[in-house]
């Protein structure tokens, strides 16, 4: 049986990599920060990673980069509420997330037309958290972080790994405490997918044995999310240097297609197109859907 991820509006009945299209309204971000000055460039972007195959969008409002500073909530909901208003008056009805640590923006969010959640802190940062989630119905997205952003470096600047012991061990262990945890406060499990965290607070090396031991992190049963697109542990590795943001395009679309084929169901990308297009084919190549029966496409809205 398909794997399937509950969410307002209908089913996400997953028989394909996902793509979900980031659109950070922040001026800080790693990558994208000031690229969308307004709701309207904002909105025209998300419109056009959805033409390019985005699935899913990602509006966020607060950078969770190395180093970052946190953004109160109330800049946070002014950022990122009028975007989502945008994008549904645009008549975009793909799913939305709203990537936050806080409960007030989330709701503010979720009322403004974001069906999704995508915490970074697993729900860990804001005690109301879980209860606006579990009121509201909406998806959620609990994510393995190691450090807060305040405290992290950039994966390829670690000169000691953060995290001790077996990585793959401890990430699966803390989200199924967190999915549990999630459950009991309300939350419908099929409603929650889980985010193993690729560079926060890991190692290149760590980030890489997350990838090739994803299985592991799938066998939770819900739904993995990958978030590699642009880091610099990508970078370091299909380059093997230094590098900016812009020049890992590629090493983050050879990530993702091997940690696709390792569990992960829903890729969070800046790049939306050549991330489709090489999700598809390789899925394409493999000729089997995420519950190992031949399949091409996900659907969206079936009961």
């Amino acid at each position: 049986m398909a794997l399937t991820w509950d969410i307002p509006g209908g089913r996400l009945l997953i028989t394909r990599p996902l793509v979900m299209g980031i659109v950070n309204v922040t001026p800080d971000s790693f990558s994208d920060g000031g690229a969308y000055p307004s709701a309207g460039a904002a909105r025209d972007a998300a419109l056009r990673m959805v033409a390019d195959g985005a699935d899913l969008l990602d509006v966020g409002g607060e950078s969770t980069r190395p180093g970052a500073a946190p953004v109160s909530p109330e800049e946070q909901i002014r950022r990122v509420v009028p975007v989502i208003r945008a994008i549904r008056d645009a008549g975009c009805v793909v799913p939305v997330s709203v990537d936050t640590t806080s409960a007030s923006v989330a709701g503010e969010a979720i009322r403004a037309g974001a069906g999704i959640v995508n915490d970074v802190s697993a729900a860990t940062d804001d005690a109301e958290m879980l209860r606006v989630v579990a009121r509201s119905g909406a998806g959620l997205i609990l994510m393995h972080r190691a450090k807060p952003p305040s405290e992290d470096r950039y994966s390829d600047r670690y000169e000691r790994a953060p995290m001790e012991g077996d990585v793959v061990a401890e990430v699966r262990a803390f989200l199924a405490s967190r999915l549990a945890v999630a459950v009991a406060s309300g939350v419908a499990r099929e409603r929650v997918a889980l985010d193993p965290g690729l560079g926060f607070g890991k190692t290149v090396e760590q980030n890489l044995e997350l990838i090739g031991r994803g299985m592991e992190v799938a066998a939770l049963g819900r739904p993995v999310v990958s978030g590699i697109s642009r880091k610099s542990f990508a970078g370091r590795v299909g380059l093997g240097r230094d590098s900016e943001p812009g020049e890992r395009v590629w090493s983050s679309v050879g990530l993702a297609v091997a940690h696709a084929l390792r569990g992960a169901h829903v890729h969070r990308v800046h790049d939306v197109r050549v991330h489709a297009e090489a999700l598809r084919a390789a899925w394409g190549a493999f000729g089997f859907g995420m519950d190992g029966r031949a399949s091409e496409a996900g659907r969206w809205g079936e009961a």
